[in-house]
């Protein structure tokens, strides 16, 4: 008898979501999906706004990175105006965004992705979470990541006008300069931001790279798929978060595409399922190629450990011999193991860390020069950042008084649902048999989204006008008895 499992609602993410898995009569996997069931209608409201309120309209999509779309709106109204923000002002965006990076980063190894190999993959569920990490590496550990994040909100609530919402950027510039007198506090910060990054990753090492069980599951062919990467890197292809183009590298590591931020249309595409209100981008010279792997496809994977295998370096020293450690460990560059995004994901706080203390000293920061306003009118802008789960696309039209007429947002969760998609089937093949299934299985299925860090609030896209809602009913065995749905007149319709 045919039989079905679902994982609802998936847990330790941003969002709502869950996971259906399809039995066959012998108990074996037959296809598993990940399922997002909540919608974000915020490209049809934001229809008629003033342009510059974007920044902190679109801020309110998630309380988790706010400040990934306040920085990809910012961006996208420069170029709406045609105005190139002063040298300080974009000094001042990327500190504030690096600060960001540093604590979002912890936010998800400590509190979501960690617990799985801190506490273990196949721990009781009442222990797989912050409080379970704590009771693991004791509590002043814990008061000390409680302690750092602390610190780094302050700051950016102090930069930002806010810790949650920021109102710092303006089309132009930032909303506010940074007093040359907290240049000492900065650079203690910074000094204790790298120190604090240090000794998670010495953590990681310790308590989970030191485990041969946890180094065979990351290295595990269960959570391995292999897609191309994007991400945004500079002038000499070292990775960059605010500013910079898309690389995209195949399988191999080649180059395969490098583009502004204003023809990321003709480079990506979306593809539509009946099933799901988030959509599946790919590359749009390949096609659609469905859901697989491997040479043939056409999908991307962003997020860390695709932002380190699209650029050539990072430019901090820390992280980059971070990063080659690695890369050795995992067999060479690209690496296509899912679970070493948590490795990628600390290399990245390092990274910051060491960007926030050579910011904190640059002169350039404390400048009181910090907007330009010698605006154009206004017309289309597209605006890229590095949100932490990786690229975040914000494009608006406007008329010539700045009053928005369209915006389309492409963000990380996005970019990575068919690689999600993927990951969780092989994951629930490799791990389901003969109909055994268990809790312990079940979050190892989960560990295969979870690195992901998907943010589901922000990945759905725009509201289509009508709610295509379709329930449909099955018998006990699992088989489709009937489909019902609604029309546009909200007629019910048996289909």
């Amino acid at each position: 008898m045919k039989r079905q499992v679902t994982i609802n609602p998936i847990s330790r993410l941003e969002g709502h979501g869950k996971i259906d898995i399809f039995l066959d009569a012998k108990g074996d996997v037959e296809h598993a999906a990940f399922i997002v069931p909540e919608l974000r209608g915020f490209e049809k409201f934001v229809e008629g706004r003033p342009a510059e309120d974007m920044p902190q309209i679109t801020s309110r999509i998630c309380g988790v990175c706010p400040s990934a779309h306040h920085m990809a709106a910012t961006k996208a109204l420069d170029a709406l105006f045609g105005v190139e923000p002063p040298p300080a002002a974009k000094l001042i965006r990327e500190f504030y965004y690096d600060i960001f990076m540093f604590e979002d980063h912890l936010l998800h190894f400590f509190f979501l992705g960690g617990p799985d190999f801190i506490v273990g993959p196949d721990a009781p569920k009442e222990s797989r979470n912050i409080l379970g990490v704590i009771e693991k590496v004791g509590v002043d550990i814990g008061k000390q990541v409680i302690d750092i994040r602390k610190r780094a909100r302050e700051w950016m609530s102090l930069i930002g006008g806010k810790p949650i919402h920021p109102v710092l950027g303006l089309p132009g510039g930032v909303a506010k300069a940074i007093s040359k007198s907290d240049q000492k506090k900065l650079t203690e910060f910074g000094k204790d931001a790298v120190a604090f990054a240090q000794f998670t990753l010495k953590a990681f090492h310790d308590l989970v790279l030191s485990n041969k069980e946890y180094v065979k599951l990351i290295l595990s062919d269960t959570y391995r798929i292999e897609t191309h990467s994007m991400g945004m890197v500079d002038s000499k292809n070292r990775a960059n978060w605010v500013d910079g183009k898309i690389r995209i590298v195949d399988l191999a590591g080649k180059e395969i595409e490098k583009f502004l931020p204003k023809d990321y249309a003709d480079i990506v595409a979306e593809h539509v399922e009946p099933w799901t209100y988030i959509k599946f981008p790919y590359l749009r010279k390949k096609g659609w190629k469905g859901f697989i792997d491997g040479s043939k496809s056409s999908i991307v994977r962003v997020a860390p450990l695709a932002r380190l295998n699209t650029a050539d370096s990072l430019s901090t020293p820390l992280a980059q011999a971070e990063a080659e450690k690695m890369f050795k460990v995992l067999g060479g560059k690209p690496s296509q193991y899912t679970l070493a995004l948590h490795w990628a994901r600390l290399v990245e706080v390092l990274h910051a860390a060491e960007r926030i203390l050579e910011l904190s000293k640059d002169p350039q920061l404390y400048s009181p020069e910090i907007r330009n306003l010698n605006f154009k009118t206004p017309k289309e802008g597209v605006g890229i950042v590095e949100a932490p789960r990786g690229t975040l696309i914000h494009h608006y039209t406007s008329d010539k008084n700045g009053m928005i007429t369209s915006a389309n947002l492409m963000v990380a969760t996005l970019f990575n649902s068919p690689a999600i998609n993927i990951s969780i089937e092989k994951a629930a093949k490799k791990l389901i048999s003969k109909g055994k299934v268990n809790d312990g299985l079940l979050n190892m299925i989960e560990m295969a989204f979870r690195a992901y860090d998907p943010c589901l609030s922000c990945a759905t896209h725009s509201l289509p006008g009508k709610m295509p809602l379709v329930v449909q009913l099955k018998n006990e065995a699992g088989e489709p008895l009937q489909k019902v749905t609604w029309n546009e007149s909200g007629d019910q319709v048996t289909v």
